[in-house]
């Protein structure tokens, strides 16, 4: 029996105090964490010449600023906690040369904190949902979390247009037993569909970005006219942010909605191993590429084929799906883009999108025989 997380996101409806007070804890957490970074990046200034004083200071806590600034004592203390735990991540990961130095926050960009559970300090019923120092909050909780499932934590997020979310991350223990592998598919990315399955069958993605750019730049340019920081202009921004986010939204339903769809139906998945920040930059693809959202899609695919026992597996960005013919096996090296029909000179004749999706099924059934074999 192994143990998992899942995580649940409602919306919430807080009270116009408790609003103020989340918009305050934004703030403090913001603060504090802009405030660790900048003392740690002083340290490291002074004591840079000499590793081994560098090494006994202190990293500053939360708690340490309380005195000169009383107004971080309104707030959660563990959300102020989560902030170092955060900075400390961050720092752990540059160090590990796993990712950049830690940026300072903006309050120009997502509004959350995190908080824990301890000694029941937050708890759903009816409704509601009990937050330390929001008390009783409205939620609209439209998914049933069961008994077995552990509270671990809530991270309390605000959008661009002020819709306030929980995403209530918990615990549970599972048995998931493995499936054999006898339905494989393969996946080919298609800009246009989205994917195209071994099978032949197309996502036919509605590419709502491209769907809402008229409206959208209409919009924006609204928005350049006002003068900043003025009523008009935050009216404004709320506009356009509102429509941003119904188009993530219907990506992400949409995503959700096919990644289910092929986990019921195949028993495993083969999907290539794409490079989506290069392509985004390549050959003007920018757009059509972050529209599709397949860096999303296979996520959600991912969870869900593994938490069904099934196999999920990814192909190498260099193996040569669509120059290869699905039938002999012969790769054909010059292959213009703009050629959407896959000739091999055996005579095999197919759709581009679809020869590929059945080299990347042929290449998944091959690496998962070798799994099964090790």
């Amino acid at each position: 029996m192994a143990k998992k997380n899942k995580a649940f996101k409602f919306r919430l409806y807080p009270s116009f105090e408790q609003l103020i007070l989340l918009k305050k804890t934004f703030g403090c957490v913001r603060f504090a964490y802009n405030k660790m970074l900048n003392d740690r990046i002083d340290t490291y200034e002074k004591f840079k010449e000499n590793k081994d004083e560098l090494l006994k200071q202190k990293h500053p806590t939360p708690a340490k600023y309380k005195k000169d600034y009383p107004f971080l004592k309104e707030v959660d203390s563990l959300s102020l906690a989560n902030a170092q735990m955060n900075l400390d991540k961050a720092y752990k990961a540059f160090f590990k040369k796993n990712a950049k130095f830690p940026n300072f926050k903006s309050k120009k960009h997502k509004q959350s904190y995190t908080t824990n559970v301890v000694n029941g300090n937050i708890e759903l019923l009816n409704g509601h949902i009990k937050l330390p120092k929001l008390k009783w909050v409205k939620l609209k909780q439209h998914r049933e979390i069961l008994e077995t499932h552990r509270l671990k934590s809530v991270t309390i997020s605000m959008t661009g247009s002020g819709k306030i979310y929980a995403s209530i991350l918990t615990e549970f223990e599972e048995i998931i037993k493995p499936v054999e592998p006898k339905n494989v598919v393969g996946l080919d990315f298609s800009m246009s569909d989205l994917y195209v399955t071994s099978d032949g069958e197309r996502a036919n993605y509605p590419r709502f970005y491209r769907q809402s750019l008229e409206k959208l730049a209409k919009e924006q340019r609204i928005l350049s006219r006002r003068k900043k920081g003025s009523n008009r202009w935050y009216k404004q921004k709320r506009k356009v942010a509102k429509l941003q986010e119904k188009t993530a939204n219907q990506r992400r339903d949409f995503l959700h909605k096919k990644s289910y769809i092929l986990a019921n139906k195949y028993d495993a998945i083969a999907i290539e191993d794409l490079d989506m920040k290069g392509m985004t930059r390549a050959l003007s693809f920018g757009k059509s590429v972050s529209d599709n959202g397949w860096g999303m899609f296979t996520t959600f695919l991912k969870y869900k084929f593994e938490d069904r026992g099934k196999s999920f597996v990814k192909i190498d960005k260099w193996f040569p799906s669509s120059k290869m013919c699905s039938e002999c096996g012969e790769v054909k090296y010059q292959l213009l883009l703009s050629e959407r029909t896959f000739s091999c000179s055996c005579g095999h004749e197919c759709d581009r999108d679809e020869n590929a999706a059945k080299n990347i099924k042929i290449e998944g059934k091959r690496q998962l025989s070798e799994t099964k074999v090790a």
